[in-house]
């Protein structure tokens, strides 16, 4: 194709004529790649001003991170010039795969041989979102994740969270223990007295039914609180 007699339209570098990250994924693997190139070969085009790879590398700035991608509500994705519906689809099946892939790990073994992957896993969970919401990883007598759920969402207070909710939710689940969790939108991990109060409650009204509180984790963008291992529980 021409453009008005000048000769042969060059094709763009957003649109991924440029073969660098497939060429470089081809001739030595996955691993070898930047997150921004990994981003680029799943987003496969960039705008009119970016090419691909400085468009995934702008996101990735923009959202904190690959942790930050895969936390991201779709608002913020909307908010991204050039990221449309098609390619903001695209995120979240990667990110609900990874979910996915961390909650067959889970359920495969028990959560205190690896906590970090109970870590990981509240973060994608909870990390990103902008209200508190209170969560509860159910679990059998293994310790292996039967389920999780967000119960309660708002300004989590004794008031707020019903222990016979988490009690009924436990016994539906056929649990043996859970582990406790909520967000921190602020970002500070600390426990509040109200935090350390509810907990207190919650052990209590468990233990009635024979089910074990292993732990309440305090999740954060930058990390998650561990009660347990503070020796709070």
């Amino acid at each position: 194709m021409t453009a008005l007699g000048k000769g042969p339209v060059a094709p763009a570098d957003n649109d991924l004529f440029n073969p660098l990250p497939r060429e470089k994924l081809k001739a030595m693997g996955a691993s070898a790649l930047t997150d921004a190139e990994v981003l680029a070969l799943l987003l496969r085009t960039g705008t009119r001003e970016r090419p691909v790879v400085a468009f995934a590398t702008d996101i990735l700035s923009r959202l904190g991170g690959l942790r930050g991608l895969l936390q991201a509500t779709p608002e913020k994705l909307g908010a991204i010039k050039g990221l449309g519906p098609a390619k903001q689809a695209e995120i979240a099946a990667v990110s609900e795969l990874v979910n996915r892939a961390m909650r067959e790990t889970l359920a495969a073994r028990s959560v205190l041989r690896d906590p970090a992957d109970v870590r990981q896993y509240l973060q994608l969970q909870l990390g990103g979102k902008t209200k508190e919401v209170f969560a509860v990883l159910f679990l059998n007598t293994e310790h292996h994740l039967l389920a999780m759920e967000e119960l309660f969402q708002g300004t989590l207070t004794q008031a707020t969270v019903y222990p016979r909710e988490v009690a009924v939710a436990a016994l539906r689940h056929h649990a043996a223990a859970v582990i406790l969790a909520h967000n921190h939108p602020s970002g500070h991990s600390q426990p509040s007295s109200a935090d350390i109060h509810l907990t207190e409650t919650l052990t209590r009204t468990l233990q009635l039914i024979d089910v074990r509180v292993l732990d309440h984790m305090i999740v954060t963008a930058g990390g998650v609180y561990s009660m347990a291992e503070h020796g709070l529980i």
